[in-house]
């Protein structure tokens, strides 16, 4: 691995939760950052100072303490002031109620999902709209409204994914377009003059909505495999994961949500749109780990996944969209295509069994891992040369090189947390950002060492897979071979 790359920052630092990505961002943070670490906290509800001893041992604070609506200001303000730095790795601490204590103290805020209080009240009586992520960043976003044009940097879902995603989704689209202009013969047919001048603009000016455009990129699906296997096995009435089991398990009963493209002919069944906004995301009144896609990774092959809600299907989609004053031009479907570990799968099935009732003994694989990888990456389809995958291929042997006692997973995730609070501390008064508004040359430059071997890579791939009972089923009414239902699985 090359030197760390070290960053100076004079202020104090609140790591909020001390689970399994903390404890893996914690080695980073203190490989990475030049600072008295003496004025380092980290806390959590639990008692888990046993799992971080080299943090302990360097200086830092081990504080057991649970967050809630009565207490936030007052324990915010007991370890933050002016320029300080809080990382957010905690869940179920309302994301609007946290910003918005940092911004009138001044503190440089990151974190990897957008929360609430309590992400289960009133489920049940609420239309499948009001429990998107789309209404938590239309919240957010309105808050961050009056927010003034010189606001302390907030960074919000900037984990793997969301996160990375979005970094690879403009290598990617950069590299289509330089593919595109300077190896013609990889070409179905000739690129029109107009079009290449086109393309050369944009990829010039770095207009990522415009590459997407011009290339013709359709889809993207943030296409995952999760291969790491334990020496234990799991277990009858137990939920095994390699990372938040609480935080898969909101996800994973949560509607299916995708950002949806201009080129779709229909709405799938059970779909809803937003009134509001940017419109540029759709639900589907079914759990999102229940609704299942065909999707592709470059070892793992051909893939089935679930369409998990994450913040990526907002934020790439709506960063991409095209405007023709009010009508959106041009709008890529978006959307997660998630195959987790071989446990997880059996967790989730055993859950979904139970009647969705989350299994009470967890275990988040760390040690016990024996073998496998996880292969993150963004997959863009639909363009001239047909598909392009771009992400991480870390595998369990390489994560213990670099960071002992984790798994791929996480450190893929703490990976992008790190080159996020290098970014913030650069860019210390931008507001609320998400992903999409970093640099992402200068965020890949900090997390990529620690992300395994990171292709960008050309795919033949398309959906159109083997059914033995095709003959059968009902044929869709429209020729698009990049349209959401000739993904989805029956």
């Amino acid at each position: 691995m090359t030197p760390p790359t070290r960053l100076t920052f004079p202020g104090r630092v609140l790591v909020l939760g001390s689970g399994s990505v903390s404890q893996c961002l914690q080695p980073l943070l203190l490989r990475h950052l030049d600072m008295d670490f003496t004025r380092l906290t980290v806390m959590d509800f639990a008692d888990l100072s046993g799992k971080i001893p080299d943090t302990l041992a360097a200086g830092a604070r081990y504080v057991r303490h649970r967050i809630t609506r009565e207490n936030l200001a007052t324990t915010l303000g007991e370890h933050l002031g002016r320029g300080d730095l809080l990382i957010n790795l905690s869940w179920n601490i309302d994301t609007i109620d946290i910003v918005d204590w940092c911004q009138r103290h001044d503190v440089l805020y990151v974190d990897t999902s957008v929360e609430l209080w309590d992400p289960y009240e009133d489920q049940a009586a609420k239309h499948p709209s009001e429990r998107t992520l789309y209404a938590r960043h239309m919240r957010l976003r309105e808050h961050a409204r009056g927010w003034g044009a010189d606001a302390c940097t907030a960074v919000v879902e900037h984990g793997a994914n969301p996160g990375l995603v979005s970094h690879w989704t403009k290598v990617a689209l950069e590299d289509i377009a330089t593919t595109m202009l300077k190896d013609p013969d990889r070409l179905p047919t000739p690129l029109e003059p107009q079009r290449a001048t086109a393309l050369e603009s944009a990829l010039g000016d770095r207009n990522h909505a415009r590459l997407a455009m011009l290339t013709g990129t359709k889809v993207i699906h943030i296409s995952e495999r999760d291969t790491q296997i334990g020496s234990a096995p799991k277990q009858v009435g137990e939920f095994v994961n390699t990372w938040s089991i609480e935080g898969f398990y909101e996800e994973g009963i949560a509607p299916a949500e995708l950002g949806w493209g201009t080129h779709e002919p229909s709405l799938p069944p059970g779909a809803f749109t937003h009134e509001s906004g940017p419109r540029n995301q759709i639900c589907i009144a079914r759990t999102g780990m229940t609704t299942l896609v065909h999707s592709w990774v470059p070892i793992g092959g051909p893939i089935i996944g679930m369409v998990i809600r994450h913040g990526e299907a907002f934020t790439i989609s709506d960063k991409l969209t095209v405007w023709d004053g009010d009508t959106a031009r041009y709008r890529p479907t978006v959307h997660y295509a998630y195959l987790p570990t071989d446990a997880a799968m059996a967790s989730l099935h055993e859950c979904r069994m139970r009647d969705y009732e989350l299994q009470q003994d967890q275990r988040i694989m760390a040690d016990e891992i024996v073998d496998g990888a996880d292969e993150l990456g963004v997959l863009l389809l639909g363009h001239d040369l047909n598909g392009w995958w771009v992400g991480s291929q870390l595998d369990i042997h390489e994560t213990r090189r670099l960071v002992p006692r984790q798994n791929a997973t996480t450190l893929q995730v703490a990976a992008s947390v790190l080159g996020a609070v290098h970014w913030i501390v650069r860019n210390p008064r931008r507001g609320l950002c998400v992903p999409d508004d970093l640099d992402h040359d200068q965020v890949l430059a900090v997390a990529a060492p620690y992300l395994g071997p990171c292709p960008s890579v050309q795919t033949d791939w398309t959906p159109s897979g083997y059914d033995p009972f095709a003959q059968y089923a009902r044929t869709p009414a429209h020729g698009d071979n990049w349209a959401f239902d000739r993904f989805l699985v029956s």
